[in-house]
Parts: C-alpha cells; sequence; structure tokens
C-alpha cells in the first residue's frame, strides 16, 4: 500500500487520496473485491435533491403560492435546509408579498407588465388615473 500511495502522490500531487484510503483499497483487492463502484449504503441518501422532490416542491407551490415552509415541509416531508435550497437554486422563485414568485420573469410575463404599464400610462394622460 505504501507504495501504491507514493506512486499516486506522484501522479496526482495535492489530489492524492490519504495513506488510510489507499490501504483499505489495497486491502480489498487482496481480498479478491476488484468493484470499483461503492458499496449500497443503508440509511438516509446522501442527497435528496432529486427531480422528483424538485417537482414536489415546484406543485406544492403551484397549488397554494401562498404556501410557507412549513407547509412545503408537511407535504414533502423534506428538511428546511433542502426545501430552500430547492426554492431558490432549482426553481429561481423568491416570496413577494407573502407569495412565492419566480425570479426572472419570461417573455410572456415581461409583455403582460408592459402592456399593464401602457394601460395605466393611457389612464393617466386621458386623466382616468386615481390615486
Amino acid at each position: 500500500a505504501k507504495i501504491i500511495h507514493e506512486e499516486l502522490a506522484t501522479a496526482l500531487g495535492p489530489n492524492t487520496p490519504s495513506y488510510q484510503t489507499v490501504a483499505r483499497w489495497a486491502k480489498r483487492f487482496r481480498e479478491g473485491s476488484e468493484d470499483v463502484n461503492d458499496d449500497f449504503r443503508s440509511g438516509r441518501p446522501v442527497s435528496v435533491l432529486t427531480d422528483e422532490n424538485i417537482e414536489l416542491v415546484r406543485q406544492v407551490i403551484n397549488n397554494d403560492p401562498y404556501s410557507i415552509y412549513d407547509d412545503i415541509i408537511a407535504e414533502t416531508s423534506l428538511c428546511r435546509g433542502t426545501i430552500e435550497q430547492i426554492i431558490h437554486n432549482y426553481l429561481k422563485m423568491k416570496k413577494v408579498t407573502s407569495r412565492w414568485i419566480p425570479r426572472q420573469l419570461n417573455d410572456e410575463q415581461k409583455q403582460e407588465r408592459v402592456r399593464l404599464c401602457r394601460e395605466n400610462l393611457a389612464k393617466f394622460r386621458d386623466g382616468f388615473w386615481r390615486l
């Protein structure tokens, strides 16, 4: 294992696995294991950021844009940190006036805002605008 570790250190430099890791690999190889994939592990998965969970959170928000984190947690059984990560990093949404909305508008939404602004400007010019 020491020779293997030294050869890896020469080839990989600072990215070399620790000596203990290389020794464990060598031991498993000597025992006949040639599988380079990880063994199955029971328990919680490494990541819960799956397409299914992202879609599940999207559906909860689409069904009720006023939902709060506790509602989403209750419906999905995901932890708050995971939900925050999905909403902000994957769905690109933020909370505005107690409602979830996309952070970036699509072309249709932009056109609708321009139309409403022009409509309001016309009302103002015609004297029908009231505050």
